[in-house]
């Protein structure tokens, strides 16, 4: 992402260089969200690759990465991020005598070395802006246009449906929708019982069918509210014999999936 945008290797060079980035590259907050969003830009544009699929886990800050390349614009709009430019602009000699009250203040937080550092970065950060400002719009365009889907994929579990109907939420709040909703490890439906409970060996096997019948109906009833809330098309993959880990179960995976 640095070298990309850098005028001259010897730009980046300087910036992969600096301590003060390598502190924030790996503790910011964003960061890797941030990054997430920038390798999905690189490969949408790659010739090599006709689909790619983001595969997200099922936890509360999954989606950070939509926050990302707005956390990223309103960072080069903060006062303070100008104010560090400034001297990359004008000159360190503009760094007068409105600014230096302000500087010596940080430097009593964070310690001098610190802002010397921040300073050098800002300094070699200069004329990147707009390179990073770009990418981070093209970025949230693609998440918002046709060729972007999101799938929402859950189970029948309490848990897991309070989990995809917060995704839903949260995609609703950023103008995104859901395409296609997925139910993986459902009961499979095996038609209705006959009406007489026969007397014989046979009764286990009709008291087993009147169990998953009405496993599998509260399943339905249960998912309901989300299949309203996102309005998607819901596709049903059943609990299958044994665990998907190999070509024949991901064959059986592709046929529930698409017929």
């Amino acid at each position: 992402m640095t070298s990309a945008n850098a005028s001259s290797a010897e730009q980046a060079e300087r910036i992969l260089a600096n301590p003060f980035y390598r502190n924030i590259a790996g503790s910011l907050s964003g960061t890797q969200e941030y990054m997430a969003a920038e390798r999905l830009h690189a490969l949408h544009n790659d010739p090599r690759f006709d689909v790619v699929i983001v595969d997200t886990p099922p936890t509360r800050n999954a989606l950070d990465f939509l926050d990302a390349p707005n956390t990223l614009t309103r960072f080069i709009d903060h006062p303070l991020f100008k104010l560090m430019m400034l001297p990359t602009r004008r000159g360190l000699r503009m760094l007068g005598l409105a600014t230096q009250p302000v500087m010596r203040m940080i430097s009593k937080v964070v310690g001098s070395e610190v802002l010397a550092d921040a300073m050098a970065f800002f300094h070699a950060f200069s004329g990147m802006e707009t390179g990073f400002r770009q990418r981070a719009d093209e970025v949230l365009t693609l998440l918002g246009s046709a060729a972007t889907c999101f799938v929402l994929v859950t189970s029948p579990r309490s848990d897991t449906v309070d989990e995809a109907l917060f995704f839903a939420g949260r995609l609703r709040k950023s103008a995104l929708a859901v395409a296609a909703l997925i139910v993986n490890r459902s009961t499979p439906e095996f038609g209705e019982p006959p009406v007489l409970r026969p007397r014989d060996e046979a009764a286990a096997l009709y008291d087993n069918l009147v169990e998953l019948q009405a496993m599998a109906a509260a399943e339905r009833r249960h998912l309901a509210g989300l299949v309203d809330d996102t309005g998607a098309e819901s596709t049903w993959v059943p609990l299958l014999p044994s665990d998907v880990h190999d070509h024949e179960g991901l064959s059986a995976i592709r046929s529930l999936l698409f017929g």
